[in-house]
């Protein structure tokens, strides 16, 4: 919708340009040249919505004029800031100084003096420096503190950009170990060396020996990709960013490239780091001339930090996850230096996974019970027999909700250690049998049925695979491309 704004009203191009210019102009520390070009868009957007009939499009563009002179008025009230603690500065220099001393060189006009004089306000305010007289520049204690480079300080926009990120820092560690994911050892191997071995054993990675610095992780739904991501964030001692498109992509012009530079910059403040970017392919889909300029901007932004002139990606390693690879730009493709398939789990992979999932709840299966499960759930990925365990989980739920009959029993309470009479579901021709449903017991008196092989066997005839032939023909055919296998 933007764009063809932009590209139907020339005011709104024009506004929209000096709105691009400003954000560049910040970007470089001109300050003062950003402040204008956001007042100037200000007022051409301003000056567009007058041409504009459709109500939609002029509240687009009152948002902008907003935005425009909210920005501008924060800039501006900086640079009043800085300038008066300049001048005070000044002040106090020429009392100190008292007689300056007289040289032989030529004095400078007064246009020049004046223009020299206005340069140097503009250096001093800008970066908050004091040259002493024998030109070596020394930093000002008030000033130093309030440069725009100090964002924690002065700079509550890009402050207000790390504290949109503080989210994605992964406080907690998720509890999941290398063992908790069952196959997948070639995977398990690559993150290995990129994450713990370098951090464990320095001494390996010496010389052109580095350790990888982007892995994407790819293959259908629900193999396990994200899980992977989780055991990570447990077993590596980094710092872990976990990031999806909407943590990245904003509304407003320019702050969504803004959001991924400062994510790279705490990332290498932190390192050792990871940065797991969810769904990626959302973020760095294969460029068009379809798309919009604010997605071209991200996509080449995300392209510099990850692998660009001038940064230091040492001690980072992003680390992707997609199911649709085929869609990612092939820049950003090649970034990735590792690309591991994820496919759906084997046969004793499934197996360990029904054991997994079921965890501590009570039940009756074998080890042989698990083989078996594992052998007649062809085709399910980690998902679906994750689904599959809850609803056999759920299978004493349903016995309990249907029954007729129940017969009690003497049973030793937990909590007291007394014996209590509780109750279980029955057939009618059992001895002591009453008719009653679930409702008529009282709360805590009910024995609850541990979980059984028949319970598996009717969950896996009703949940039934999500993952389509189709979609791991496309997987194969692409790892064979570009990838490798994961397994």
């Amino acid at each position: 919708m933007e764009r063809l704004i932009y590209e139907g009203n020339d005011l709104a191009a024009q506004a929209n340009k000096l709105e691009v210019e400003a954000h560049d102009s910040y970007n470089v520390d001109k300050y003062k040249e950003a402040q204008e070009k956001y007042a100037q868009a200000a007022e051409k957007y301003h000056k567009a919505m007058g041409e504009i009939d459709s109500e939609e499009v002029r509240s687009m563009l009152r948002e902008r004029v907003t935005e425009a002179i909210r920005r501008a008025e924060k800039i501006k009230g900086w640079l009043e800031q800085n300038e008066k603690k300049l001048k005070t500065k000044e002040k106090q220099e020429k009392r100190s100084n008292g007689s300056s001393k007289k040289t032989s060189a030529t004095k400078p006009s007064a246009a020049e003096s004046s223009a020299t004089s206005e340069k140097q306000a503009a250096a001093l305010a800008a970066n908050g420096l004091q040259k002493s007289q024998d030109g070596e520049e020394q930093k000002d204690g008030a000033a130093a503190t309030d440069k725009p480079e100090n964002k924690k300080v002065e700079d509550p926009e890009k402050e207000k950009y790390r504290k949109a990120l503080t989210s994605a820092i992964v406080q907690e560690k998720p509890n999941v170990k290398w063992d908790d994911v069952a196959g997948l050892e070639g995977a398990k191997s690559a993150l290995k060396e990129a994450v713990i071995l370098p951090i464990k054993f320095p001494e390996l990675f010496t010389g052109k020996r580095e350790p990888w610095r982007g892995i994407l992780l790819y293959g259908p739904p629900g193999t396990g990709k994200s899980f992977l991501a989780k055991a990570v964030a447990t077993e590596a001692d980094s710092q872990f960013f976990s990031v999806s498109s909407a943590d990245l992509i904003s509304k407003w012009q320019g702050e969504s490239e803004k959001l991924v530079r400062e994510l790279f910059k705490m990332a290498r403040e932190n390192k050792p780091s990871i940065i797991f970017i969810d769904e990626i392919d959302s973020l760095a889909s294969s460029r068009s001339d379809q798309e919009s300029e604010s997605a071209r901007r991200v996509k080449t932004e995300f392209l510099i930090q990850m692998q660009g002139v001038g940064n230091d990606s040492g001690g980072v390693l992003v680390l992707g996850a997609t199911n649709i690879p085929w869609g990612l730009d092939s820049a950003i493709r090649r970034r990735f230096e590792k690309r591991v398939y994820i496919p759906l789990p084997d046969e004793r992979a499934r197996g360990r996974m029904f054991e997994v999932h079921l965890g501590p709840t009570v039940h009756s299966l074998t080890s042989q019970d698990f083989i078996e499960l594992g052998k007649n759930s062809d085709g399910y990925s980690g998902s679906d027999i994750n689904n599959v365990v809850r609803d056999a989980i759920m299978q004493p739920v349903r016995t309990l909700q249907n029954a007729q009959f129940f017969t009690a029993q003497m049973v030793t309470d937990e909590k007291t250690g007394e014996q209590v009479e509780k109750w279980k579901p029955c057939s009618p021709g059992e001895p002591n049998a009453v008719q009653k449903t679930l409702h008529d017991i009282p709360s805590g008196r009910l024995i609850v049925p541990g979980i059984t092989r028949f319970d598996f066997d009717k969950a896996l005839m009703s949940v039934r695979p999500s993952v389509s032939d189709e979609d791991i023909s496309l997987h194969i055919k692409f790892t064979e491309d570009f990838g490798q296998e994961g397994n």
